[in-house]
């Protein structure tokens, strides 16, 4: 059966150069409600409810995908995009990316721990990239934190009307926010097996619309070296001409 890809013609050509096919476009879906959970008007705190929903929405999609690669009898999965469309207090968590399998006797050492595919992020050519130099991906990891700020009192408000000013409790919620996504998602990664690392990590702040609350998701690839002395990690050189040189 042909394969199916979201890759590029470029991409498939650099996986399967280090030693990759690809297998089949997967994907996991869920769809949750979001319920609300009392807050304190004046005081920055983490909704927990809500942050437990949210991240095991996500995880309960990622999941899925991966049961869908193993069906495949894939090794990994490249190209992971996670989605979110919201409607009101209603959300669809979609995991995407392409399956590949390793060619050779190797197969095993490519999975992460518990004998699962791999997961990462990681475009063709940055996966290629990675294998080069040495290291593998792992696992998909993210962590998630859904953070109340306080509201100023009456008179915070009358002293800052009209002013440039910092707003204190602003800023403490959105380092107290980030601090926690990336340690989850730090957390996730080791968990996994990434001995090395996290690549490729972004931080992004949503809003759910509800007064002062604010969501971060921290997103990355976990690696972990490739331990095999006959691993290639780099090309023997070669001498390239242009056209123009001729």
């Amino acid at each position: 059966m042909a394969f199916t890809s979201d890759l590029t013609i470029d991409e498939v050509l650099l996986i399967e150069e280090v030693g990759f096919e690809p297998v089949e476009l997967v994907m996991g879906s869920s769809y949750f409600h979001i319920g609300w959970q009392p807050t304190l008007w004046n005081t920055n705190m983490e909704l927990g409810d809500v942050t437990a929903m949210m991240t095991n929405a996500r995880y309960l999609a990622l999941e899925r995908m991966v049961q869908h690669a193993v069906g495949a009898s894939a090794d990994g999965v490249v190209g992971v995009r996670l989605e979110v469309e919201r409607e009101g207090h209603n959300a669809e968590f979609t995991v995407i990316g392409t399956a590949v399998r390793r060619r050779g006797d190797d197969r095993a050492r490519w999975r992460q721990n518990g004998d699962r595919p791999f997961t990462c992020d990681l475009s063709g050519g940055d996966f290629w990239a990675l294998v080069r130099a040495g290291f593998r991906p792992v696992a998909f990891a993210f962590g998630v934190c859904v953070y109340h700020v306080a509201h100023q009192s009456l008179g915070q408000w009358f002293s800052s009307v009209g002013q440039n000013c910092e707003m204190p409790q602003f800023t403490q919620g959105l380092y107290d926010a980030r601090e926690l996504a990336m340690g989850r998602m730090q957390a996730s990664a080791l968990a996994a097996g990434a001995s090395a690392g996290l690549v490729g990590v972004s931080v992004d702040e949503g809003s759910h619309g509800w007064g002062h609350v604010i969501e971060m998701i921290a997103i990355g690839t976990g690696v972990a070296p490739i331990v095999d002395e006959s691993h290639e990690t780099h090309a023997p050189p070669r001498v390239i001409l242009g056209a123009q040189d001729l």
